[in-house]
């Protein structure tokens, strides 16, 4: 800073760093290959079917985490009341299904 813009007191202005499109390609490459894996999961009829499960849901949870990540952009600054918020949701769900697996087996 020079000693005009200290004298002034005017700043000068910082650009915005941008992601570009290569990060965005990158995530749906990713989604798709992941979509892709789940369906042939479920297309090949020789798979265990507890394997299959295991496949589905692991698929389902790392499409969640790109999904929030690069299209939400829950990965920048800023962003923590969001991903709070989305944590307790996941928490109360998480006890509403507790909740109800031991009440039918209760």
């Amino acid at each position: 800073m020079t000693n005009e813009h200290a004298a002034s007191g005017h700043e000068p202005k910082q650009r915005h760093r941008t992601e570009g499109p290569q990060k965005h390609i990158v995530a749906f490459v990713l989604s798709l290959a992941l979509t892709v894996i789940a369906f042939a999961a479920v297309s090949a009829g020789e798979i265990n079917t507890t394997f299959t499960y295991i496949i589905l849901v692991g698929m389902a949870i790392l499409q969640v985490f790109v999904q929030m990540a690069f299209w939400m952009h829950l990965k920048d600054r800023g962003h923590l009341f969001p991903i709070i918020a989305i944590l307790g949701g996941v928490f109360v769900v998480f006890l509403l299904v507790i909740m109800a697996v031991y009440w039918l087996w209760w």
